[in-house]
């Protein structure tokens, strides 16, 4: 998942200073299984921001709402609706970055603020606890390291093995840090693949990380599946 945690009430309050009507929008996505931006979050930080407005004598109205993802257009047309409906000046996201792109692309005019800082893709270690476990690098070779990614848990993305400053299992840059590549080793000796390790593989082809702009995935044979699910709506109703 994509893991975020909600950034400092005083910024999100510079943010918004000066609109009038605010809707802060949670996701039922991410955000909420990080416990950072679902229902109870909207509703904790939609009353910190009103009783900040009210003891600094503002006049500012915050609304709440909170949909199931808002990376998916079929969720956010309630939001797209409600704040033309009622006169929303402003909103705030208390999504990962995602949400407030798609937020943004669609609400003109309006301006949508970030409320979390996004992260990482990550999982959960224990309960308050998230650990990086993927860098959404694009093209992926876990196959080849027993199921550990190195671009994300080896401090330097080394992928031809342990550098010099690993110890006992450990990186050099701190004592709480694991190897990556220790990890990569334990967890191939486990599986009784380790001497796969030592087949020589090609230099990685790093152009589908993101470095030349926005990435994108295409299906063309969902899109084709959208067009006659169209073709046939517009011709029922003819």
């Amino acid at each position: 998942m994509i893991v975020a945690e909600r950034k400092p009430l005083e910024e999100i309050r510079g943010f918004i200073e000066g609109f009038e009507r605010v809707l802060v929008v949670g996701c039922g996505g991410c955000a909420t299984v990080c416990l950072a931006g679902g229902e109870a979050e909207v509703k904790i930080v939609g009353s910190a921001l009103r009783i900040a407005a009210r003891k600094e004598g503002r006049r500012q109205e915050v609304l709440e709402d909170c949909v199931t993802r808002q990376c998916e257009p079929e969720f956010v047309e309630q939001i797209l609706a409600r704040v033309k409906e009622e006169g929303v000046t402003a909103l705030l996201s208390l999504a990962c970055g995602v949400g407030v792109n798609f937020l943004a692309e669609r609400l003109g005019d309006i301006p949508v603020f970030p409320g979390l800082n996004t992260k990482f893709f990550g999982a959960t270690e224990e309960l308050g606890v998230w650990v990086e476990m993927c860098a959404g690098c694009g093209n992926c070779m876990l196959h080849l390291t027993g199921g550990i990614c190195p671009v994300a848990r080896c401090s330097k993305s080394l992928l031809n093995g342990p550098c010099g400053g690993s110890t006992d299992g450990k990186c050099e840059i701190s004592p709480d840090v694991d190897c990556g590549w220790a990890l990569i080793v334990e967890r191939m000796k486990r599986l009784g693949t380790l001497d796969e390790l030592a087949e020589i593989t090609p230099a990685r082809d790093w152009s589908s990380s993101p470095h030349g702009g926005p990435r994108r995935v295409v299906r063309e044979d969902l899109r084709e599946l959208a067009a006659e699910a169209e073709e046939k709506s517009v011709a029922a109703s003819r």
